[in-house]
């Protein structure tokens, strides 16, 4: 609901936190809700990156 409410409102939605570092559950989650940024640890950012890459191409229709 933050996330949409923040689309709603023109404003920036981001999220730093564990999760999405340790859970690809929970960043692949965040980009379907459109989420603007996600801040990881750095000994997760190529999986997760590559993870995030994965489904905005998906949902995008380039795979």
């Amino acid at each position: 609901m933050a996330i949409q409410g923040d689309r709603r409102n023109h404003r920036h939605s981001g999220l730093c936190g564990q999760a999405p570092s340790d859970y690809p559950e929970v960043a692949e989650f965040l980009v379907k809700e459109r989420i603007d940024s996600i801040f990881l640890n750095p000994d997760s950012v190529m999986k997760i990156t590559l993870k995030v890459t994965e489904i905005e191409n998906k949902l995008s229709g380039r795979l």
